[in-house]
């Protein structure tokens, strides 16, 4: 069987429009191997060649000055691509940090992030799915799976894929028992005991008159809720 290896990416960014100019000043990358953390990351830090604005300085924290003696994307892209070849990326808000690495792709003459990578998976779309209605942000999520972020002050892309891998990991933690072969050795070691029911004898408890008249007054309303089409009228008693 191939490896299954997975890369749990993010971004930051000097503002949110890559159409309207704006770059990636920030890469994380987590490999996943079999669903297991290799310690094999990728991290750059990026000079976009262009301030971040104000509102962006307020989440990620990333300076101008500090980012102005970094490589460009140029500088990274095939270390990057190579890495991320063939793999499954998974990404909070995917739209977003594709958007911005086929613009930088896209500047160098290079394919689309999605003609080089396996696949994309979106662990917003998939959090959406599973808790309708909710708040579903990378801190709503590690607060719902019990992921520690405390060390979160600011946004940071490393940072955040190694939190996003926690909680992707958890999201799909029941696919687990997909993948048992039950033909390996203890892969039915977690059975519950079987418990012979026979020996117990259990008393029948009969409704006095009191509950006897409310269950009937109930299955009349329902009767006739349902225009009288219920199956306990249709269906004659079997003695």
């Amino acid at each position: 069987m191939p490896a299954m290896r997975q890369i749990v990416l993010d971004t930051e960014t000097t503002g949110l429009s890559a159409e309207g100019g704006d770059r990636i000043i920030e890469i994380g990358c987590v490999e996943l191997l079999h669903r297991k953390l290799t310690g094999h990351n990728k991290h750059f830090y990026l000079n976009p060649g262009r301030d971040s604005h104000e509102d962006a300085l307020k989440v990620h924290g990333i300076s101008n000055e500090f980012l102005r003696d970094k490589p460009k994307f140029s500088a990274v892209a095939d270390e990057l691509m190579d890495y991320l070849q063939g793999a499954e990326i998974i990404i909070h808000n995917a739209a977003f940090d594709v958007g911005f690495l086929n613009k930088e792709l896209e500047l160098i003459g290079r394919p689309a992030f999605k003609t080089v990578v396996g696949s994309v998976t979106d662990t917003l779309v998939m959090a959406k799915e599973m808790y309708p209605g909710k708040r579903n942000s990378l801190d709503a999520l590690c607060d719902r799976l019990g992921v520690d972020n405390s060390t979160r002050t600011l946004h940071g892309a490393l940072l955040d894929a190694e939190l996003l891998a926690d909680v992707y990991i958890n999201l799909t933690r029941g696919q687990d028992a997909l993948l048992i072969d039950a033909s390996e050795p203890g892969a039915d070691d977690s059975a519950a005991p079987r418990v012979d029911l026979s020996q117990f004898k259990l008393p029948v408890l009969e409704a006095n008159t009191q509950e006897a008249a409310a269950h009937e007054a109930v299955l009349l309303q329902l009767d006739k809720a349902s225009g009288g089409k219920t199956i306990w009228r249709l269906t004659p008693a079997v003695a």
